[in-house]
């Protein structure tokens, strides 16, 4: 299927070209395209079919390298710290263009290539966000201006930026810190969706942190009035949580996900662990709401009359849009037209609404090609 790669063709529409041959060098991206779909369409399948986790994305990684590197580009592996982290660049001098590409998976979501579920490996990570498709495409994003760089058509670097984890660590992070996007003139993303369009619009900030709750541990039976129950916190921590829920904006989204409550039913567990994220559209909103529930963990700690520890895992601020060059894109969106589907890929889209007991609807009935 082609249907990501339009998205791309914006990103290569925005920058340094010359305004009197914007039209030549438009046509000549989209055939570029054209020519590397079935390259990319194989990337992104075989990224699907990996399927890695967070800093674990060795074959995915290898992957886009080996692709970049048979184009020409320039490979620094391993950065930040991280062995999946890398850069591709091809050109020299200004402007330096930067395209990011991720390409991780999501434990538990792995699937086969059916409109139905049907796990590849059980238990398996999978590409619920379609990181495949966002790696690939952006790679082949900055090939293409590679092409023009090469043929003179157009002055100045490209640079393809493979960060990992991001649906768990957020990798970039680690990225910015150690300076590895300095010295860019701009840095485009994109990513799989259900409208074709410009973002405009703020993502939310968020704050990831780790509560530990640790006890005393006793038989559940014989001995529980020596205990003291680190899983009692944790129940009484996440009840604060959803009570609290109803007091914060509406903007506001507070997860959490119990990674550890104890072994076995006869023994009080001493132990227990939770992973919790906090998000608002803004930093300033985000803030207070994470300082409130971290002191919930330490009220919790004190019913339960046990010690605990929080630890921050990462963080990230909320997205700075550039309007103005979301106008441009939009733009050259809106120039490609719409896209086209196979009645095959309507077939299988419909499969899918059936499956999850969606009402069948064809948005595309006119918009088919043979």
């Amino acid at each position: 299927m082609k249907n990501y790669l339009p998205i791309l063709i914006l990103i290569l529409s925005i920058g340094s070209i010359n305004a009197q041959s914007t039209n030549k060098l438009k046509k000549d991206l989209l055939n570029s395209i054209d020519q590397k779909s079935n390259d990319l369409i194989s990337i992104s399948d075989n990224i699907w079919e990996a399927a890695e986790v967070a800093f674990r994305e060795e074959k995915s990684a290898n992957y886009l390298i080996d692709y970049a590197e048979k184009n020409g580009f320039k490979i620094d592996k391993g950065l930040a710290g991280m062995p999946t982290a890398f850069t591709a660049t091809y050109g020299e001098g200004s402007p330096v263009i930067g395209i990011i590409g991720e390409f991780d998976a999501l434990p538990g979501l792995s699937q086969t290539t059916v409109p139905y579920k049907n796990e590849l490996l059980e238990g398996g990570a999978g590409h619920g966000c379609g990181h495949n498709l966002f790696g690939t495409a952006s790679l082949g994003a900055a090939v293409a201006i590679k092409e023009l760089i090469e043929k003179g058509a157009l002055k100045g670097t490209v640079k393809y930026f493979g960060t990992p984890a991001e649906e768990k660590f957020f990798g970039k992070l680690w990225m910015i810190r150690e300076g590895v996007f300095d010295n860019l003139d701009v840095v485009m993303d994109w990513h799989p969706g259900d409208k074709t369009e410009a973002n405009v619009q703020p993502s939310l900030a968020l704050v990831d942190f780790m509560v530990e709750f640790t006890g005393q541990s006793a038989h559940a039976s014989a001995d529980p009035w020596n205990a003291r129950s680190a899983s009692d916190a944790l129940e009484l921590y996440t009840h604060g949580i959803n009570s609290y829920r109803e007091h914060v904006k509406p903007s506001v989204r507070i997860h959490y996900h119990i990674q550890d409550a104890g072994q076995v039913v006869n023994v009080v567990p001493d132990y227990s662990r939770i992973w919790v994220r906090v998000r608002d559209i803004t930093r300033d909103g985000l803030v207070p709401v994470y300082d409130q529930v971290k002191r919930m963990a330490g009220g919790a700690a004190v019913m339960a009359n046990v010690e605990h520890n929080v630890s921050l895992i990462s963080g990230i601020h909320d997205l700075l849009p550039n309007r103005t060059g979301g106008v441009v894109m939009q733009k050259n969106l809106e120039s490609l037209g719409d896209i086209i589907y196979t009645e095959e890929e309507i077939e299988f889209a419909m499969q899918m609404q059936k499956e999850n007991g969606k009402p069948t609807r064809n948005r595309w009935k006119d918009k088919t090609s043979s």
